[in-house]
């Protein structure tokens, strides 16, 4: 705040230099004290078995923090804590590994916001490993260059266009978060040259000549983009399939996006229909209210039978419904099996099993 102030007088007095030298110093002190000894935050995120601990303070602290963690899963969960996997990292200084992504810790004093203060101190950034890049380029690479996969070569062009742009899609699409998502972009160079040379070599044709043939251009939200597009003519007034590489922005995504993972209402307020035929409680055969049990077969072709007036009445009420499943009463399910019902059932409505 002295030198601020300082900085201030100075401006007033048409020393500019100067105050643009104290100005200077100010942007490399911290906004707080970072020696504050009473200054302690834990965070903790977790997705299945992986999990990470966000920790502001000294390492001694953070090595007693995991102490206590291996010793909670040893003496509660019966599980060992990997000692190879379970890694203390300083944030400014390395990266943390996390379901796939990099974890740093932000700090530059040259950035800032419209109001010339430093805006990304102390900030958690995202980042693609560059190693994550390399492994995904060694599919589609022989020798350090892009080469034909030949194990899809037999396949049609619709159905390898649509491969390789499914594929890196996927890629593109997990690491959205990330703000060097535009490293992504050598991977896609790289699928794109093993694309084309996988066409080549099924058409039989040139790289230059897959790009004559196939080379497009469409509307995205990002704006036109322009790639390779593979359609595929339908008839009979349908729409033909489309199948294009390329239109995928690698810009990061910074909007916020709500998840929605519940499931739809007709789901949660409908029960199944064979749990309200089963609650019912009534025989389907006659409709007398007891104990009920489920008489089903394998398969419904079983019912069908070349003289239908050959069919007892169970089968043509199991046909007529097309459902395997038949609620009924122990009476009658004794004599569906002991054949005293009306006509006879094809011996091959066998192997069924009695729910109660």
């Amino acid at each position: 705040m002295r030198i601020h102030k300082a900085s201030w007088k100075l401006e007033k007095k048409g020393q500019r230099e100067e105050a643009r030298q104290l100005r200077r110093q100010l942007q490399k002190l911290p906004s707080h004290d970072p020696n504050d000894p009473g200054f302690r935050r834990l965070h903790y995120v977790r997705y299945a078995d992986d999990w990470l601990l966000g920790f502001s303070g000294t390492r001694r602290e953070a090595e007693y923090i995991k102490e206590m963690i291996g010793r909670f899963l040893r003496n509660r969960l019966k599980l060992e804590l990997s000692e190879k996997k379970t890694l203390i990292t300083h944030g400014r200084s390395q990266a943390a590994r996390f379901l796939g992504y990099e974890i740093v810790v932000h700090h530059n004093d040259a950035k800032h916001d419209r109001n010339g203060h430093r805006s990304i101190n102390g900030q958690i950034g995202l980042k693609v490993p560059m190693d994550v890049v390399r492994d995904k380029r060694k599919t589609y690479m022989r020798r350090g260059k892009p080469v034909a996969m030949l194990t899809r070569a037999h396949d049609s062009d619709f159905r390898i266009v649509t491969r390789y742009q499914a594929e890196f899609r996927g890629i593109a699409e997990y690491y959205q978060l990330a703000y060097n998502r535009h490293r992504l972009g050598l991977l896609r160079w790289v699928m794109e040259r093993s694309m084309t040379k996988t066409l080549g070599h099924k058409n039989k044709v040139s790289v230059n000549k897959v790009w004559n043939r196939y080379r497009a251009t469409w509307q995205t939200p990002a704006g036109p983009r322009r790639g390779l597009q593979v359609t595929v003519g339908r008839g009979n007034g349908k729409r033909p399939l489309v199948a294009r590489w390329g239109g995928i922005s690698l810009a990061r995504r910074t909007t916020r996006v709500v998840l929605k993972d519940n499931l739809p209402e007709i789901w949660r307020k409908r029960p199944a229909e064979l749990i309200d035929r089963l609650m019912s409680g009534r025989c389907e055969l006659c409709q007398s209210r007891t104990d009920v049990e489920v008489h089903h077969v394998r398969r419904l072709k079983d019912l069908l039978s070349k003289n239908q007036a050959e069919q007892p009445d169970w089968a043509q009420q199991m046909a007529s419904r097309h459902r395997k499943t038949l609620i009924v009463c122990r009476n009658c399910h004794d004599g569906i099996h002991n054949g005293s019902s009306t006509g006879q059932v094809s011996r091959n409505v066998v192997l069924e099993s009695r729910v109660r």
